[in-house]
């Protein structure tokens, strides 16, 4: 029995030609999503529970999520009580079928309350809407999914009145006693089924309300009227009715390609992809509609070029001038950088290369070297893992306050010497590993004035998180922690304290972006681009890191001294990161960083922050641990040796 469900039916917003190749097995897909991962990763399922908790003495129904009929049948019999309280109730009607996280029903008023593991401040009176009227884009998404739920509703019942409201975590709250995250345990039965087994028998155990419910009523009823449009041009209920009859029919709607929606389509297939048969929905698209053929796939399009403004690539899409070889400096919006390489400059390097079939690297060499000449040994090279936890640790902390749990640091000394030289992790549940975290980085780095360099802005952003916590903590040497982090790092833009550090950290993406441009990353600046497209760019690299690791004048902590870091592949030299043992389950940190690839603020450290989940969430043993572990200290010790080669890399360049 096919169905338009909310899932699908968001689908269809972001783009309804997904509907036709969703849940088709012969079509590459990578958001093929894996609700263990993604429970690790952002503790949705925890968050639904404890919301249950909120509201006690519900009726739950579970199992066989495909029987539809079943769960309407059971849900239209618990409804005929004159009050009652369903998770997860369920509604049929032609073709239409959602369930609702939380229903509270007192006669004909209905509560329709969706959960999400999300948080707000509430004292931003514009969360959803923007205060010249707008709908934020962010959460039109999950506006427009209670909408369409309580549309469903109504149509099974016209005489209800229903009032939405979306629950989340308050980040004004804090918690009130300890260790409320371990309350909920996340599992995996052996079909595969995710879970999560709560030890509170009552909301009486959790301490102080940490979730908030915000009415949101008046939106709903604002998309359904049409107030509230998802794009040009699009109602809500013909966007019901066309993606009803295009899903239930199995049809190909042929909805025009745009830039926004293909560029985050992911429906593509990879190299990986094409060797197992799969097929790719974005290829099938521009090939119906755009009449592109095999010549036009293997060309630098908009798709792939970085640093031109979103927007002037929706109107370049929109006129057709999609190819590097159609693109000229006045449609880049093309601005010369001052002393570094401006995004359009990097762009249209990019754009020529492209055209000229050129995979020659870029450097400004004049810049880089007066760059690098400011820098002082030993230069010390860091790393950190990181995740925000949706239910606090302990006592007196927030939901989604940051939580540092691993660094890597490595040192380059001028002789050449490179030492791994200290590492933390913790891998204790329910335990605030914050100032422990910045003590060991402070002992790591306090020994000497030498530069210290981070890759792009997250370790300065977490110093500042840190910082923030230390100022309202009782630890005894908060001065001193607080000095530490002033004197490595700059204030944030929303920090009530400003400062710039002596040392203050130099970001190699930075350094990266401005001088360097290098055809194999394809626009990306991302570390686990880079990296590769160096390595595979530079003789020096590859002469050196293809001798074990003590040949090379390198130490290490997590690997056998004859350990080999570069491997050839027919003539190509295997990302490193390939080289690196699964986290857990056997799954690939490429597959994990996919399978939560939606999760807001999470790109590169998915992988990491997923383990780290686990060993929070889950019932494990001794020897799970270590492996986890091992796995983690392994990946945060390449990260930070990838930056020492791209130093290496860089200072070959310029000599």
């Amino acid at each position: 029995m096919r169905v338009l469900s909310k899932s699908r039916f968001k689908l269809g917003l972001e783009c309804p030609n997904k509907l036709y190749y969703t849940g088709k097995k012969n079509y590459a897909n990578k958001k093929n999503e894996n609700p263990f991962l993604e429970a690790l990763a952002k503790g949705g399922f925890q968050v639904e529970e404890l919301a249950r908790l909120y509201y006690p003495g519900g009726h739950l129904l579970e199992g066989e999520d495909w029987d539809y009929v079943k769960h309407w049948n059971q849900t239209e019999e618990l409804l005929k009580k004159e009050n009652v309280i369903i998770y997860e109730a369920a509604f049929l009607f032609d073709g239409l079928f959602i369930r609702t996280d939380i229903l509270v029903k007192k006669g004909n008023i209905i509560e329709l309350i969706e959960v999400k593991s999300k948080s707000y401040e509430p004292d931003n009176e514009n969360i959803f809407i923007g205060k010249r009227g707008g709908m934020d884009s962010k959460w039109k998404p999950y506006l427009f999914d209670v909408a369409f739920q309580k549309h469903v509703m109504q149509l099974c019942f016209p005489e209800w009145k229903i009032k939405s409201f979306i629950m989340m975590a308050d980040k004004s709250k804090k918690a009130s006693i300890d260790g409320l995250n371990q309350l909920f345990r996340i599992t995996k039965s052996a079909d595969n089924r995710t879970g999560v087994t709560v030890l509170a028998k009552s909301k009486d155990e959790l301490g102080n309300p940490i979730l908030g419910k915000l009415n949101i009523t008046d939106i709903v009823t604002g998309i359904e009227i049409g107030k509230y449009a998802y794009a040009d041009g699009l109602t809500f209920i013909d966007s019901i009715h066309d993606y009803k009859e295009t899903y239930i029919n199995d049809k190909y709607m042929n909805s025009p390609t745009s830039y926004s929606a293909c560029n985050k389509c992911e429906f593509r297939t990879s190299d990986e992809d094409k060797k197992q048969g799969l097929k790719s929905g974005f290829v099938e698209c521009f090939e119906k509609q755009n009449k592109w053929n095999d010549t036009d796939f293997k060309k630098t399009s908009l798709f792939d070029i970085s640093g031109i403004h979103w927007t002037k690539s929706v109107k370049l899409f929109n006129n057709n001038s999609i190819f590097a070889e159609s693109l000229n400096q006045d449609d880049i919006g093309f601005k010369e950088g001052v002393g570094k390489l401006s995004d359009s400059e990097r762009a249209w390097i990019q754009i020529e290369k492209a055209i000229n079939d050129d995979d020659s690297i870029y450097v400004d060499k004049v810049g880089l070297r007066e760059e690098m000449n400011k820098w002082v040994f030993p230069l010390h090279f860091i790393d950190f893992e990181t995740c925000t936890a949706a239910l606090p640790f302990s006592k007196g902390r927030r939901p989604y306050e940051q939580i540092a749990f691993q660094f890597s640091h490595h040192t380059y000394y001028e002789d050449g010497e490179i030492e791994h030289s200290n590492q933390y992790i913790s891998n204790k549940a329910a335990y605030f590993p914050n100032f422990d975290f910045i003590r060991e980085l402070k002992k790591a780095l306090e020994k000497d004035n030498g530069t210290i360099f981070r890759y792009h802005n997250h370790e300065n952003t977490i110093l500042n998180a840190i910082h923030v916590q230390l100022l309202k903590s009782d630890e005894k040497d908060k001065d001193s922690l607080i000095d530490f982090i002033e004197s490595i790092s700059h204030s944030t833009g929303n920090s009530a304290q400003k400062w710039q550090g002596e040392r203050d950290m130099v970001d190699l993406w930075v350094i990266a972006k401005s001088f360097y441009f290098n055809p194999l990353t394809k626009g990306s600046n991302s570390l686990k681009d880079l990296l590769p497209a160096a390595i595979n760019s530079s003789n020096f690299l590859k002469d050196k890191y293809s001798k074990p690791i003590d040949k090379i004048s390198l130490t290490t902590t997590n690997f056998p001294t004859d350990f080999v870091w570069l491997v050839h592949d027919e003539n190509k030299v295997i990302n490193p990161y390939k080289r690196l043992p699964p986290v857990f389950d056997d799954w690939t940190e490429e597959e994990i960083e996919h399978s939560i690839s939606d999760i807001e603020d999470i790109n590169d450290g998915g992988a990491a922050l997923t383990a780290y989940g686990k060993l929070q969430y889950t019932d494990m043993t001794t020897s799970e641990v270590e492996q986890i572990t091992s796995a983690l200290l392994k990946y945060c010790e390449l990260d930070t040796l990838a930056m020492v080669m791209l130093y290496e890399h860089f200072k070959a360049l310029i000599n």
